[in-house]
């Protein structure tokens, strides 16, 4: 996410490091490049044109203190103007009186039936939500709200089966919704309406007349980040016809560019409420502009790791917390961090929101993937349960059996072997003697990462 502007805003400050003081022609070398920066990450040039001239005022004008470099003096400056470009969060609305109903628009491909069921799935934390199927004119739009809602186990409703040559009308399903919602106390409805490939007439005249049967309270655009200028100019479309409260960016895990999740809100006015940042139906984000700028600067998520880290569960985090004290770390408990690295989604990605972390990889040159992750729990899962417990009584016969039955070598076992004595150590040690953690020994390598 946002990997190829962080390179470039990375390159352009690091140009700063060797000055002591900013003059007015280093602010304006800088900005030259983050401007560049900027047009190549697809943000519309009017909003770089306004946001370069703010942070030339500030960069130009504020003191350079002694304890920070002219880069990090730039480098803060920018990052608070991205900060007020993006806006401050804005909650979804919650009817005071129930049910709270949700419009979610779209053109088709942006990813509006999965975004419902994501958003849904968000609810369900102290409601009870139903997503309802108001996309009559795509070839199985329907059938793909039901599998979805019935996999995150979200109440459907969707029209009834209709006589031949007289297609359900969609206003007849809206308020079969609403009855359906209030027999079965289902307090947020998700209306999943059509698209098109393009805004038109119709689409809207339809999107309206939902909206008189159904009045929302929220009215949210799903927008493919991927799309950039195009995705401003679709919700300005949008907009322009149909009173939008909200958008929604989806496929943000795969944008490296970045530039409508800048420029979108800053273009249209309306607030990013959520960010897709993966297919499965748990990767939908608050959009907080705050996260969203310390990656593109590399300053990590920390709040993100968090989140990642407390949905794991805490049972397998309490079994290792129990082996540790213990003193007890076993290959056992080696597998159960391995399953809760799993959990947490791919690697790199999770690694990214460890600050700083990207400027160590670029200097070891590694790739941390789940493949190594995956090698290790097979060699593991092969051991004996006496094998795990101890696995000093892994001699040549065993590592040759273990190695077999994981489908790797005998130097892949020898090597996770010794990883484990490493970090068996490492644990004795980790809260006394500061030296930091071998993240990259866990995965089978020779690079070191250290993290105080």
């Amino acid at each position: 996410m946002f990997e190829a502007l962080r390179e470039k805003l990375e390159s352009a400050f690091s140009k700063l490091r060797s000055k002591g003081k900013l003059s007015e022609a280093d602010v304006d070398s800088a900005l030259r490049e983050i401007r560049k920066s900027l047009l190549e990450a697809d943000v519309d040039f009017k909003v770089v044109k306004e946001l370069l001239g703010k942070i030339r005022v500030r960069a130009v004008e504020l003191e350079v203190l002694e304890s920070i470099t002219a880069a990090q003096h730039i480098s803060t400056v920018v990052y608070e103007e991205l900060l007020s470009l993006m806006g401050e969060p804005v909650p979804i609305a919650i009817a005071s009186k129930p049910p709270t109903v949700i419009l979610m628009a779209g053109l088709q491909g942006s990813g509006k039936t999965t975004t419902t069921v994501k958003l849904a799935r968000r609810l369900q934390n102290g409601h009870n939500p139903l997503v309802v199927a108001c996309d009559l004119r795509r070839p199985a739009a329907v059938e793909q709200l039901r599998v979805l809602a019935e996999q995150s186990k979200i109440a459907f409703y969707g029209p009834e089966a209709s006589e031949a040559g007289n297609p359900p009308d969609v206003l007849d399903v809206v308020n079969g919704a609403a009855s359906y919602a209030e027999s079965h106390l289902n307090d947020v409805i998700l209306l999943d309406t059509a698209g098109r490939l393009h805004v038109d007439r119709e689409l809207m005249d339809e999107l309206a007349g939902i909206a008189r049967v159904l009045p929302p309270h929220e009215t949210l655009l799903v927008v493919d980040s991927m799309t950039g200028q195009e995705a401003v100019n679709v919700a300005k479309s949008f907009h322009s016809l149909l009173t939008l409260t909200g958008l929604v960016l989806t496929k943000m895990d795969g944008d490296a560019r970045g530039g409508s999740a800048l420029a979108i809100r800053a273009a249209t006015g309306i607030p990013v409420k959520f960010a897709g940042v993966g297919e499965a139906t748990d990767t939908l984000e608050v959009f907080d502009a705050a996260r969203v700028a310390g990656r593109i600067m590399g300053m990590g998520d920390m709040q993100g790791l968090l989140e990642k880290v407390q949905a794991v569960g805490a049972e397998d985090a309490e079994k290792i917390a129990s082996s540790l004290k213990s003193k007890e770390f076993t290959m056992e408990t080696l597998l159960l961090q391995f399953e809760q690295m799993e959990k947490m989604g791919p690697l790199g990605k999770v690694l990214e929101m460890i600050p700083g972390f990207n400027q160590v990889k670029a200097l070891n040159g590694a790739e941390i993937d789940n493949s190594i992750v995956k090698r290790n729990k097979a060699i593991i899962q092969s051991m004996t349960k006496a094998e795990r417990r101890n696995p000093k009584i892994i001699k040549g016969s065993r590592r040759r059996r273990i190695a077999l039955g994981s489908g790797t070598s005998v130097q892949m076992v020898n090597q996770l072997l010794a990883q484990y004595e490493q970090m068996k150590k490492l644990y004795k040690t980790f809260s006394s003697d500061g030296k930091g953690f071998n993240l990259k020994s866990m995965f089978g390598g020779a690079s070191r990462f250290k993290f105080k």
